[in-house]
């Protein structure tokens, strides 16, 4: 029998995985924002511009992105998977910041899967973003550059693409579920996302420096 008295559970504990994956050390470039997610109930964590996350448990992997890319990568053996979000094809000359490029981030992905148990053989591709997101900035062309580039990377590569939700005029939010590789997107008013906007434009700040020197995708 229930007691009547007792006071309902309004909000989850806090996860002790959550408070573990803090605590643990991160490599170059691995994302380390770990929360709990109200909405899919999970643990949770957000890569940023210029990292990568990669796992083999139920644990949430999400970004935003405007004109970036984020390629989500999944072993159908291994059942391990991750994702990485990038900014720009390459650096060009005398750069730095590799995680932000997409040359660097995909092998950043690839090769830490392959610590994980993975094979190239078995991997699969879910690719996201290279939206046109700011208004004026066409010419620069920076989200068809993007995407152009991680499906030739990926066609180079051998790894096939499963499903994708690319280019557009929308910011767009995306799940990722490693240890099943389901994948979830959802696109958000092209006008909203002021930090999307604001990564979008440093981006193309970039851009103009270096020019000058299968599967179904969910929505949620």
């Amino acid at each position: 029998m229930s007691n009547p008295t007792a006071t309902p559970r309004t909000s989850p504990p806090r996860s002790s995985r959550v408070e573990q994956l803090r605590s643990q050390s991160r490599k170059p470039g691995e994302a380390s924002f770990f929360f709990y997610d109200a909405f899919f109930k999970a643990d949770a964590v957000k890569v940023l511009p210029g990292e990568y996350f990669v796992h083999d448990e139920d644990l949430l992997i999400m970004t935003t992105l405007g004109s970036c890319i984020a390629a989500c990568l999944w072993d159908r053996n291994a059942r391990v998977g991750g994702m990485n979000h990038f900014m720009l094809p390459d650096a060009g000359l005398g750069a730095t910041d590799g995680g932000r490029y997409g040359s660097y981030a995909m092998e950043l992905l690839i090769n830490e899967l392959l610590k994980r148990g993975a094979s190239r053989a078995t991997l699969e591709a879910k690719v996201f973003g290279g939206g046109a997101v700011m208004s004026g900035m066409s010419s620069l062309n920076v989200g068809e550059r993007n995407t152009a580039f991680v499906l030739d990377y990926l066609s180079t590569e051998r790894i096939p693409v499963v499903s994708k939700d690319v280019l557009d005029v929308y910011p767009r939010k995306v799940c990722f579920f490693p240890a099943s590789g389901k994948a979830m997107v959802k696109r958000l008013a092209p006008t909203s996302v002021e930090a999307i906007v604001a990564t979008d434009r440093d981006a193309a700040q970039k851009a103009r420096t270096t020019t000058s020197a299968g599967g179904s995708v969910d929505l949620f």
